[in-house]
């Protein structure tokens, strides 16, 4: 029977429960919506559903679902049963391996069969598996390490099949006990049955070179291995009486040469050196790092003060972006000279800017000006309003929810094709910051999985006298590769950068995970802010002035202050207690930005705990009376109304300070950005205006009743489930076939439903069930029968051999005409197999 069939019957018979727990475990099995349980059961199968499904299973299950891969055969429907796959599995038990296979059952990832035939009658209580078909495309030609069959090498590596025949008949004239061989089959046979016994491998591997056993126990987790000019050397090696131990093996078809430059080695030496066993590192429980220790106080001060310098590291990036744009390179991205620029503005190294630039850029703190090809702050930005715990919340939100990875910023792109499929980099090149490079469509389920990883292991150490575990990467990493095995070179290529992510923001403080990163991993920010609420202090809001020209911050200034202070003053140094330092310079600098000596000292005068020393007054007082009174500036475009009242309104805007407006008549505003910046700015506030361009720089300006809404951004966990509404609604299509609760029809006695067919262009299930019709008779060499419309609608019926099937056409040998044709599938409208061809 075709095992999307099987699939569908048993899912038939499952409980209403039962499909519930299934859709929460594969919730892309019901999006969208299939319409009967044949489709439903074609989905299951589908490579793509099953691969996303194996992402999400642990080691043990991998392991079983990849010994019942092997010791299976879905094409002759060969099943095994619990105790028949916890023989290949060293240190398990049936009862855990029919524990396993339940759950994978439960998955739709297997499904129960028939016993094999031969089986005796006392065999037939015990519940037999089956795989879903696609498994072996899924996990690869190296299920759980191990290499190919000979009789599969000898097909596909003609190299190989050309010299077997010798190899076979040398081995046995040199005295090792295997039957000769005339045919290339027949020799793989030999050399099969030769090393399938682990006794007789120990016996041959006696006599073989030093550094043998060494080698191969490279082989003991992956089939495939590279070494040099491996052809010659297997051409060659029994010529030489003193080899070494890659020409040894070569010359025994213990590795079989795969290419000049790899070799295999095959699946019965290698499961003779395993001793027998698919698996020998089986276990239930996952694996205890060994971690250290730190102070939960440590802990709480090293997140708190890491929150606090990346707020203000942050709005200084903001002045800075403000003061200077960040120009873009052609070929995307801030170059090296931009970076350095804006390093020193905040006198931080070149890599903690990439950081902090790319989280402003994800976190909508900075847009890219198409117009001019520099990265600005939005018009209209609500993080400056905020208190800093909201501050920190909008940030860990958007960093959750980015596709990007600020920690690959800087890191060499690794080889033609950058870090994002689809955006090329050359090799030997970094990346930039904000480039195409650093996108990771897979970012934020990994980050996410990565701090549910750091939550459960912090829980599981359960420090309760005031110490918390220290999580490295290679602990994380460990446990990942246990939870998730198939998503282990996600993890183990973005894990560091997370890691120095999540510090940065304060989600892990002296390498533990903090309180509120615990929080934000359970998906619980109100938690998280009242916990910043609580032990984050308040920002100060005055500083010490200093008869040196300088003031200093006696911790983390209020934005608005900060914001003042670096426009009137130099900053140096790093940390809360920044210091300021006032030049002619910088006071020019506040000068030119409007400011006149009475506000700047009247500034300093509330904000200082001290007086202000008679140097600095005198400094603002001597460069304000040397300030020229007359002012040159520029005027990129200009504004138009006819409504008086709103140029007169717009002018005292102070949003739109970054403007630079100056009304030079009563219906007009000059403006320092050019018309299409200030167009957009204007619309920002609310207004409508049109933009002229062709003689003059003119914006037509008109109030519109709307304003656009807050960009702040607010993550949503991925979800692993779907809706209750969305599945109710999918029970009632498959029990009764519509939602309203009428039935379509009703299933044959097959357990077909209405309308599902055998043929591959009547639906989901129907296309699902053609293809593997067709690949099982490509596998068994097997004659299908299959209805076939032409050009003008005309169907025939052609029995045919199926050769090879991909990219919509399937390649086919007809046995009456002696010709091959290739024709594509939609012209295909029902498939079934005929007869096996006798060999």
């Amino acid at each position: 029977m075709s095992l999307i069939r099987a699939l569908s019957k048993e899912l038939e018979a499952r409980s209403d429960d039962s499909l519930r727990a299934l859709f929460a475990a594969r919730p892309d099995l019901v999006s969208p919506p299939v319409p009967d349980f044949p489709a439903l059961a074609a989905r299951a199968s589908a490579r793509v559903s099953v691969q996303r499904a194996l992402e999400r299973l642990n080691r043990p299950q991998m392991q079983v679902l990849e010994t019942l891969h092997l010791c299976t055969n879905t094409d002759t429907a060969h099943s095994a049963s619990a105790a028949g796959v916890r023989k290949l599995i060293a240190g398990s038990t049936v009862a855990a391996v029919e524990r396993i296979l339940a759950s994978l059952q439960e998955l739709a990832l297997v499904h129960r069969a028939e016993p094999p035939h031969g089986t005796p009658v006392a065999g037939h209580r015990q519940r037999y598996y089956l795989p879903v078909g696609c498994l072996k495309d899924v996990v690869g030609i190296y299920p759980a390490g191990l290499g190919r069959s000979y009789t599969e090498l000898v097909r596909l590596q003609p190299a190989f099949a050309q010299r077997v025949v010798q190899l076979v008949s040398e081995l046995h004239h040199s005295g090792v006990a295997i039957q000769e061989a005339t045919t290339p089959m027949e020799a793989a046979l030999a050399l099969q049955h030769w090393t399938s016994s682990p006794e007789a491998l120990a016996q041959a591997l006696a006599g073989a070179p030093e550094r043998t056993t060494a080698l191969l126990a490279k082989f003991r987790n992956w089939a495939m291995g590279a070494v040099p000019q491996a052809q010659r050397k297997a051409s060659v090696a029994h010529q030489s009486a003193d080899v070494g131990p890659v020409d040894w093996l070569l010359a025994r078809g213990l590795l079989v040469p795969l290419d000049a430059a790899h070799v295999e080695l095959p699946h019965s030496v290698g499961l003779s050196l395993r001793g027998g066993a698919i698996i020998n590192d089986f276990t239930l429980a996952p694996p205890v790092p060994e971690l250290g220790s730190t102070t939960a106080a440590l802990r709480r001060n090293a997140a708190l003060g890491a929150i606090a310098e990346t707020l203000r590291l942050v709005g200084e990036l903001l002045h800075a972006v403000r003061a200077q744009p960040l120009a873009t390179l052609r070929s995307g991205g801030v170059g090296v000279r931009e970076m350095k620029r804006l390093a020193e503005a905040l006198r931080i190294d070149q890599h903690q800017a990439g950081l902090l630039l790319e989280l402003s850029a994800l976190s909508g703190l900075l847009r890219l000006d198409v117009d001019s090809s520099t990265w600005v702050q939005p018009p209209q930005l609500e993080w400056l309003d905020l208190t800093r715990q909201e501050q920190w919340l909008w940030l860990v939100n958007a960093w959750l929810a980015s596709e990007r990875v600020p920690s690959l910023v800087g890191q060499p792109v690794s080889g033609p094709v950058g870090a994002s499929a689809g955006h090329r980099g050359v090799a030997g090149t970094t990346v930039n910051a904000l480039s195409a490079e650093a996108q990771r469509p897979d970012a934020p389920v990994v980050r996410k999985r990565i701090l549910e990883i750091l939550n459960e292991l912090t829980r599981e150490a359960g420090s309760g006298d005031g110490t918390a575990p220290v999580l490295d990467a290679a602990a994380v990493l460990q446990r990942a590769e246990w939870v998730q095995p198939r998503m282990a070179r996600r993890f183990s290529s973005l894990i560091k950068g997370v890691l120095a992510e999540a510090e940065m923001l304060g989600l892990i403080g002296s390498g533990a995970l903090s309180q509120l990163g615990s929080a934000v991993a359970e998906d619980n920010p109100d938690e998280a802010l009242n916990i910043l609420g609580e032990h984050l202090p308040a920002a100060v809001n005055h500083v010490l002035l200093q008869a040196d020209l300088t003031a200093v911050a006696p911790g983390y200034l209020a934005p608005e202050l900060s914001e003042k202070l670096l426009l009137m003053a130099d900053a140096e140094g790093q940390g809360p207690a920044t210091i300021y330092r006032f030049s002619a310079n910088s006071i020019r600098r506040a000068l030119d930005a409007g400011h006149d000596a009475a506000s700047l000292l009247g500034f300093l005068r509330e904000h200082s705990a001290t007086a202000v020393p008679q140097p600095l007054e005198y400094l603002v007082e001597d460069t304000a009376s040397r300030h020229g009174r007359l002012r040159v500036g520029t005027a990129a475009s200009f504004i138009q109304s006819d409504d008086e009242a709103t140029v007169l309104e717009l002018a005292s805007e102070s949003r739109a300070a970054a403007l630079g407006l100056a009304r030079i008549a009563p219906t007009v505003l000059i403006s320092a950005a050019p018309p299409r910046e200030t167009a957009q700015v204007l619309r920002g506030l609310g207004f409508s205006p049109s933009v002229e361009e062709s003689d003059t720089a003119l914006v037509r300006l008109r109030r519109t009743t709307s304003a656009p809404g807050s960009a702040r951004p607010v993550y949503t966990a991925p979800r692993t489930a779907p809706a209750e509404d969305d599945v109710a609604a999918q029970l009632a299509v498959l029990r009764n076939g519509r939602p309203d609760g009428r039935t379509e029809g009703k299933a044959d006695g097959n357990g077909n439903q209405p309308g599902s067919g055998n043929g591959i262009g009547s639906g989901e299930a129907a296309t699902q069930l053609g293809l593997e019709t067709l690949q099982r008779a490509i596998r068994l060499k097997q004659l299908v029968s299959m209805n076939v419309v032409d050009s003008h609608g005309n169907s025939s019926l052609e029995t045919v051999v199926p050769l090879s099937v991909g990219g919509g056409r399937v390649r086919v040998f007809d046995p009456a005409k002696e010709t091959e044709r290739v024709l594509s599938i939609h012209r295909i409208i029902d498939v079934e197999a005929a007869e096996e061809l006798r060999q």
